[in-house]
């Protein structure tokens, strides 16, 4: 091949590489600029930075993948192809990852919907404790016992949740045995009378004392307080040890285990 063949062969390629040089930087650009403008249209909206991100993120892979493929069809490659291999490989994954996509579409829908929040003291996916942090693909809980537990969005999605902090209070049950041989009301009086000193209350909300059942021990009394999620396990443990005071200086018995029972 002589010289001027040659020229006719690269000169053609160089000038095709300099247009797809070029087509690669203005493409960036022009996806970079539709990044922005999508961003703080985003922000005006209503969504959440968590899922403005992801819709960002994928918005942005896909326009790229579009650019390759009009960079190869500008070199003169069939696209057609590609594309279909690009969409096989894309099955392929989607079916290895199937459990993935599916934990990612829950944290979409849980930034969307907003059954739970970060603070939030909730049961759900079979773990108790507060939401430190709701991310792409899980969910960071911290138990009352101070341990994080990681839970994969989609069974957390699919699982019933019970948030405590969504209303200003919860109830807190307890219970009272006493032996046949009690003065019922006067139990109900004394533990009425000794329960509103208990910190942390809510306001408005008055203890509950009444008789919840009669077992073989004697009556059982249902005392319920009501208190912020934040108070819960102080005011448990300030009322069982109330129950107990209060019973004692009043007199009242240590319910008996029947015969039956003890043998």
């Amino acid at each position: 091949m002589n010289p001027s063949q040659a020229m006719t062969v690269v000169m053609p390629f160089l000038f095709k590489l300099a247009g797809a040089i070029a087509l690669w930087i203005i493409g960036g650009w022009l996806i970079q600029l539709a990044m922005r403008v999508l961003r703080r249209s985003f922000k005006q909206s209503s969504l959440d930075p968590t899922v403005i991100s992801y819709l960002l993120n994928i918005l942005g892979a896909l326009l790229r993948v579009v650019l390759v493929v009009a960079i190869l069809g500008f070199f003169g490659i069939q696209t057609a192809s590609f594309a279909a291999l690009l969409a096989g490989v894309g099955v392929a994954i989607g079916a290895a990852w199937s459990g993935l996509l599916g934990n990612f579409a829950a944290g979409v829908f849980l930034q969307i919907f907003r059954p739970i929040s970060v603070g939030d003291f909730i049961c759900g996916g079979g773990v108790t404790g507060t939401v430190e942090e709701i991310g792409m693909f899980v969910t960071s809980i911290l138990a009352p016992d101070h341990v994080r537990n990681i839970v994969p969005n989609g069974k957390l999605f699919g699982d019933t949740i019970q948030n405590f902090s969504v209303h200003t209070y919860r109830r807190v049950d307890l219970f009272a045995q006493l032996d046949h041989s009690a003065d019922v009301g006067k139990a109900i009086a004394v533990l009425k009378q000794a329960l509103p000193s208990i910190p942390k209350q809510s306001v408005g909300t008055a203890p509950d004392v009444e008789i919840l059942e009669f077992s073989e021990r004697g009556p059982k009394l249902a005392v319920r307080l009501y208190t912020h999620t934040d108070h819960y396990w102080q005011v448990y443990f300030d009322t069982n040890r109330t129950i107990a005071e209060v019973l004692s200086a009043h007199g009242f018995p240590v319910p008996r285990i029947p015969v039956a029972m003890a043998s």
